[in-house]
């Protein structure tokens, strides 16, 4: 079969703002695209969804999501297909090339789960969905593979999901080489910002935003630092040496022998220009799991809000 290019990336503006979005949203090396429903051409008997290692997980997500990072995970599920149609980034499993990965995961508090679920035991019994990535694949893969993600998580004794998107526009700095030999930099956005609307075709519960923080925000790679492994250099707690490693491959200098965790990180950030920004909150999301008898049961503890759109919600350039 012919490969199938994926479409030009669209403005908030240019989204449909309905929740059974006819675009959806794919990612590749940082970089995102859109296809169309109209499309078609998924195959559920070429794809297939099985837990992966930590390891697997991570090296897909870090090269793939706009975040370039992975969170605390408690376990991972790939997408799997035999589809030779679309290019992928190499990553193989079981002799299958691995074209998505969701990430369940542990918040640091307890709480972004409890608040949601206070009937449920956190972590056991509840879980945040920290990354929900593919590449390019067809339209209806993404809707499928989620449904499939949390059965998994199911048979994990999860009875509750919470997932957030976030509404801020990301850009990187690109250098290029011009044919004539000069180089240029450009600002290239990788992410248009989300609203969640896979999460709204997926009839999960829109529950407002979470609490607005400051964000250590490196403008180059337009990645978010985070102020938890910046915290593990400055106490050089465990992490603190992976952590470190990051922004030197960011492009900070390397420590010196004996120099001050702290006094190096302040150098450091400054030496990146990571900037503090305001942003105003993630959208939260609840999934309850099971039947749906249990799920019209199951307790929300924070009110239901109504969905937010692309058009009016996520944060413009």
């Amino acid at each position: 079969m012919p490969a199938i290019t994926a479409r030009p990336a669209l403005t908030p503006a240019e989204m449909p703002s309905s929740p059974a979005s006819e675009y959806c949203q794919r990612w590749s090396r940082g970089r995102h695209s859109w296809r169309h429903a109209s499309e078609g051409g998924f195959d559920p008997q070429l794809y297939q969804v099985t837990p992966i290692t930590e390891a697997t997980a991570r090296a897909f997500v870090i090269d793939e999501h706009y975040a370039s990072s992975f969170p605390a995970a408690r376990f991972s599920v790939g997408l799997l297909t035999r589809d030779d149609r679309f290019p992928i980034n190499g990553a193989t499993v079981d002799g299958m090339a691995l074209v998505g990965v969701a990430t369940f995961s542990t918040p640091m508090a307890s709480r972004v789960l409890s608040s949601v679920f206070p009937t449920l035991e956190p972590y056991e019994q509840s879980i945040e969905l920290g990354r929900f990535v593919l590449t390019d694949t067809p339209a209806n893969a993404e809707s499928w593979f989620l449904a499939r993600a949390f059965r998994h998580a199911y048979d994990r004794g999860i009875r509750g999901v919470v997932s957030f998107a976030d509404p801020m526009p990301r850009h990187r700095q690109v250098t290029e080489v011009l044919d004539d030999g000069t180089m240029i930099e450009r600002t290239e956005r990788t992410s248009p910002g989300h609203c969640g609307l896979i999460y709204q075709a997926g009839n999960a519960v829109a529950l407002g935003r979470s609490t607005a923080r400051t964000l250590n925000y490196h403008a180059r790679q337009g990645i978010v630092l985070s102020e938890r492994s910046l915290s593990k250099i400055r106490g050089r707690e465990r992490g603190a040496d992976a952590a470190e490693r990051h922004l030197v491959s960011l492009g900070a200098p390397v420590r010196r022998a004996g120099q001050d965790p702290r006094s190096w990180l302040r150098a450091a950030l400054a030496a990146l220009e990571v900037t503090k920004i305001r942003h105003p909150g993630n959208f939260r999301y609840a999934f309850p799991l099971g039947s749906s008898s249990h799920r019209r049961r199951l307790p929300i503890g924070l009110p239901r809000t109504a969905y937010p759109k692309p058009d009016t919600d996520i944060l413009q350039d």
